[in-house]
Parts: C-alpha cells; sequence; structure tokens
C-alpha cells in the first residue's frame, strides 16, 4: 500500500514525467469540481468538497489570481459571488488530465481491456470504501458503487495503446 501511495504521488506530481503538468491536489480537485459541477458559490462548493468554506476560499484565492478561476456575479442575485472556471483553467486541466491519462495508458500498455476495466472497477471501489469509512456508516450498496465526494472519478480505463 505504501509502495502504491508513494507512486501516486508521483503520478499526481507529474503525469508522464512533466513538471509542468503537475497541479497541486487542492487546486485540481477544485478545478475538477467546477468543470463538473458549473459555477457556484464558495459556501456550496466548500459543501460539495466536504470541507469548510474558509479552506476553499484561501485555496481558491491563488487560482484566482492566476487566472484558472474566476469570480463572477451570481445571474439570480448581483450582490452574491460564484467560482467559476475561466477557460485558461479549463485548458490548464486538461492538459494535466490528458497527462495523466498518457501516463496511465503507458503504464498498463501490456494490459487487455478487461484488465483495465477490472482495475477501474476494483480501484472505483477501494476509493469508495475508504470514503465511507471516513465519513460513517452507509449501506453497503450505495457505498461501494460511489465516487467519493473528496475526489474525483478519473477512473475510466486508460486508452488501449
Amino acid at each position: 500500500m505504501a509502495v502504491f501511495a508513494r507512486r501516486a504521488e508521483q503520478t499526481r506530481l507529474g503525469g508522464v514525467g512533466q513538471v509542468r503538468n503537475s497541479m497541486d491536489r487542492a487546486a485540481y480537485l477544485l478545478l475538477n469540481r467546477l468543470d463538473l459541477e458549473g459555477p457556484m458559490g464558495v459556501k456550496a462548493l466548500a459543501a460539495g468538497m466536504g470541507i469548510d468554506s474558509s479552506t476553499v476560499t484561501r485555496q481558491v484565492a491563488p487560482l484566482v489570481d492566476t487566472g484558472l478561476v474566476k469570480r463572477t456575479s451570481h445571474p439570480e442575485d448581483g450582490r452574491a459571488v460564484v467560482l467559476e472556471l475561466s477557460v485558461r483553467g479549463l485548458n490548464r486541466l486538461e492538459e494535466v488530465r490528458s497527462s495523466r491519462r498518457e501516463l496511465m495508458s503507458q503504464v498498463t500498455d501490456g494490459w487487455t481491456e478487461e484488465e483495465r476495466e477490472s482495475f477501474c472497477t476494483l480501484l472505483t471501489r477501494f476509493n469508495s470504501a475508504l470514503s465511507a469509512r471516513q465519513s460513517g456508516p452507509a449501506p453497503a450498496e450505495s457505498a461501494a458503487n460511489r465516487a467519493p465526494a473528496d475526489e474525483p472519478a478519473d477512473t475510466e480505463p486508460p486508452p488501449a495503446s
């Protein structure tokens, strides 16, 4: 497990070994959530990720400063602010995703499609079980089939080589 965790961290940091394709875990999770769910306020983003609003505010600040996320007025209440993934943020997220997919493709090059699908199924199940254990008791069926709230699913089979 320790070797797996270390290798997973190396994957997160470098993708296909290019330093420029690395991304901080918190940044990746925030950008991924905004991409999947669209613009939202800090409270909704925090609730969806299971973290405190002040943590989201602190983590989003550098993303806004670098132009990956933009703050806009809420469409129904102009006084409220929503966070939105910028075009630059989407492009950066896609760079990182692409690099990770390429690495997974290289790592699983000799695997059959069935092996890749089994791996993804079991990894998703494993992540769900860990998530359920951290969040308290949950029905076994829903816990086994649910993607963790704080991690992107990112378990689609790597592309065949």
